[in-house]
């Protein structure tokens, strides 16, 4: 049987798989071309590195996130966008370095940047709530991991417990500072 032919969309899907199944740490390009069964330079014909690659992976896992109209309340948006995080295994982790290195597309943060009430609306802010759900998301799937593999005393306190409760208070913070930066 002649080998199986990828195109750059099913090895995002199988690299969404994999993440799910193993993790970012042990997500690599080896691993992925074994499951692929191809060769790991056949990788390299759809993504020049690994990083390129895990930038495909972030805009899937960001894709559910709407399309910006201006309609959609920050709140609203932000929840959106801390759901699609929270999909994947990892998925703030992956989405947070592509962000980090300023690659991939910037469908979240133009998200944000749309639903951002006018007297605020600028890269500065939409970044500044985008690296809040960044970091809230990613504290959450680090106590989920850490739960599942038993490296948290079950009596701790969990940071995560009132989590809805801090990501709205974090948003509230921000419309709090929006309004006092902006009188009407």
């Amino acid at each position: 049987m002649p080998p199986a032919r990828h195109d750059r969309s099913s090895v995002v899907d199988r690299a969404l798989s994999l993440l799910d199944d193993v993790g970012l740490p042990d997500l690599s390009m080896r691993r992925l071309a074994a499951d692929l069964e191809v060769q790991p330079s056949a990788l390299y014909w759809h993504f020049p590195s690994k990083q390129e690659l895990l930038a495909a992976v972030a805009d899937r896992i960001l894709s559910t996130v709407p399309e910006p109209d201006g309609r959609m309340p920050v709140a609203e948006t932000a929840v959106t966008i801390r759901d699609a995080l929270l999909a994947y295994r990892d998925g703030a982790e992956v989405v947070m370095s592509t962000y980090a290195l300023r690659l991939g597309a910037r469908r979240a943060q133009d998200a944000i940047l749309a639903s951002l009430p006018a007297d605020v609306r600028d890269e500065a802010a939409a970044d500044a709530v985008f690296e809040f759900i960044l970091g809230h998301a990613t504290l959450l799937q680090q106590r989920m991991h850490a739960q599942s593999i038993g490296a948290v005393d079950p009596d701790a306190t969990d940071p995560t417990a009132q989590s809805a409760e801090v990501f709205a208070a974090g948003l509230r913070a921000f419309e709090a500072l929006s309004a006092a930066r902006h009188p009407s």
